[in-house]
């Protein structure tokens, strides 16, 4: 199978940003990494928001057009509202009702642009006590019930900003987009898309509600399937002070993870399930984890299923033979992560 660059799904599209930091960015660097183009377009005057990196680190916003308008004068509006005569999708990230100060309600730019499809994305939605809320990833995590549920038993642990601000927020607002894309494929009507930080991380937490509904989640921290609590699905410290990652959830995964820590003489495969053996199990998985390197762990466990695999930094991550054997890493200017799609053709 072959992948061509000029094959990209989105060769053409052009996407106009409205200046914003994180969830929306990102969305605009996935719209551009599937072929489009994007403009982003920043007020004249740094607004002083967001982490302050060099343009050949903002990594986010690499490639983009940059256009300084400002949309609070006459001749501003005029310049931004001719760039839209020729754009695809608009995307923005402002608190609920300043597009509408900004006599740009999405509502009228539909009557002038009617295939114009327009990505919003607010913090707490657009209704409600919160919705003029200032927040960050961590008060909506905090929100949605998600905070509560990360930790360890005496205090929650704040993840990084991948849960709420691009899980949450940046990947639900991408999808609504490529539906609407799709949808104006089929009637030529472009159209409105509005998402939110909070609800999209309300929405990554449907499988723990039903667990909850059905009698298989507590609301108690690190005693549950999938958040440490059990021995065979959580991270152990190695002998030189690092850590590897344990998920052998299935009955022969877990008997490969017993065979790969020569505990299957001491642990029954059949007490797996049984809440009475954890504490014990643990101590024992944690004796034996201790004994040998991170690395030395590793190499023996690519041999067999027993659901092992070492715990990397940033840094190691981009340097694994792994991620580097399927493409995923660009090494300029400095390694970071590339596209984590390919659109493959067959080859004639």
């Amino acid at each position: 199978m072959n992948e061509s660059k000029d094959d990209a799904p989105l060769s053409g599209l052009k996407v106009v940003e409205l200046y914003a930091i994180g969830p929306v960015p990102f969305v605009g660097m996935q719209l551009q990494q599937l072929g489009a183009s994007v403009v982003r377009v920043s007020p004249p005057r740094d607004r002083n928001i967001g982490i302050e990196v060099g343009a050949e680190a903002d990594l986010l916003n690499r490639g983009k057009t940059r256009r300084a308008i400002n949309l609070k004068s006459t001749d501003g509006l005029g310049e931004f509202r001719q760039l839209l005569s020729a754009a695809d999708v608009l995307t923005e990230g402002f608190r609920p009702g300043v597009m509408e100060r900004l006599t740009l309600a999405p509502e009228q730019l539909l009557k002038d642009h009617p295939r114009l499809v327009i990505g919003r994305l607010s913090g707490f939605g657009r209704y409600g006590p919160y919705a003029q809320r200032a927040g960050h990833d961590i008060n909506y995590l905090a929100l949605s019930g998600a905070l509560a549920a990360i930790g360890t038993p005496d205090s929650p642990i704040v993840p990084l900003n991948l849960v709420a601000d691009f899980g949450g927020g940046a990947m639900h607002l991408l999808t609504g987009i490529l539906a609407k894309l799709v949808q104006r494929g089929i009637n030529g009507h472009g159209g409105i898309v509005d998402a939110s930080i909070l609800s999209g991380t309300l929405s990554l937490t449907t499988m723990m509600h039903g667990l909850l509904a059905g009698g298989r989640w507590s609301l108690d921290r690190q005693v549950n399937l999938l958040d440490g609590g059990l021995p065979f699905y959580r991270v152990y410290k190695t002998r030189d002070d690092k850590f590897v990652a344990v998920g052998a959830l299935e009955q022969n995964f877990f008997k490969e993870l017993l065979v790969l820590t020569g505990l299957n003489a001491v642990i029954s495969v059949d007490k797996q399930y049984d809440m009475k053996t954890w504490p014990t199990m643990i101590l024992a998985l944690s004796s034996a984890f201790a004994a040998r390197t991170r690395d030395e762990w590793a190499a023996d466990a690519c041999k067999t299923d027993c659901c092992v695999t070492p715990v990397l930094d940033f840094t190691e991550s981009l340097s694994h033979e792994h991620n580097i054997a399927n493409g995923w890493v660009q090494q300029q200017p400095f390694p970071h992560p590339g596209s984590a799609l390919t659109f493959p053709t067959p080859t004639q």
